[in-house]
């Protein structure tokens, strides 16, 4: 129940919202100069692009104000985002950000009310419970381990990310279930996105596309081809499963 909406309404956001702050606070720290040795490194790849913003490199005589190579850093954050890049270095550099606001207490995941009891009831009934999602598996852990529910993250058999392949491939679904160990058709898939929802059954998974407020909407056929459900609790699992 926990798919890139949380991504975009909290995650995202926070990075742009307090970057240069976590930058002046941290920028001593030896992680920290790691992440942005690893942005100008990504910053120079990237020089050809049209629009491209550079970090210059410290003239290392230690006398360096670092207000304007912060403020270059926090330049290139914006223009990597707006741009939805994935690189590396930006996916570093906002892990180590959520991280931090997480373990500060400044964020935590929202899972809708339905999700936490349905996924209690399924693990007992000794079903497995896995996910898979966009955001990294480093993020996942985060948000199981910081939500308005507490420390779930027990809760949770195992972790993907596109590491294993994008979630409108069919691929990726079979190589998840020779992961876990088990048949295609041993698996029920959830999302809320029809190609993702389609991918997943060309590779003989079971689907249930999962309508919540403010997701994309689905059209006609879509509507009848797949199965809906408005909550997990309208999921009645054979306990065999």
């Amino acid at each position: 129940g926990q798919r890139s909406p949380v991504a975009i309404d909290i995650l995202f956001p926070y990075v742009k919202e307090n970057v240069k702050e976590y930058l002046q606070t941290h920028w001593e720290e030896e992680e920290c100069q790691q992440d942005v040795s690893l942005l100008r490194k990504q910053a120079e790849e990237d020089s050809h692009l049209d629009g491209a913003v550079p970090i210059p490199a410290a003239s290392g005589n230690g006398a360096d104000d670092p207000q304007w190579m912060i403020q270059a850093v926090v330049d290139n954050v914006y223009w990597q985002m707006s741009l939805d890049r994935k690189t590396t270095a930006l996916k570093q550099l906002q892990g180590h950000m959520w991280r931090a606001a997480f373990k500060a207490g400044h964020m935590k995941a929202e899972f809708f009310e339905d999700v936490v009891p349905a996924v209690r009831k399924w693990r007992e009934a000794g079903m497995k419970v896995y996910v898979y999602s966009s955001g990294s598996v480093e993020a996942q852990k985060l948000l199981f381990e910081h939500s308005t529910e507490g420390d779930i993250l027990e809760l949770v058999d195992g972790h993907f990310d596109t590491k294993i392949g994008h979630k409108v491939e069919s691929e990726s679904y079979r190589k998840i279930a020779s992961s876990i160990g088990c048949s295609t058709s041993n698996i029920l898939f959830l999302t809320d996105v029809s190609r993702e929802a389609s991918a997943a059954e060309e590779a003989d998974v079971h689907v249930a596309v999962v309508v919540r407020p403010g997701n994309a909407g689905l059209t006609d056929d879509e509507k009848t081809h797949f199965s809906l459900i408005t909550s997990f609790s309208e999921l009645y699992l054979p306990s065999s499963a």
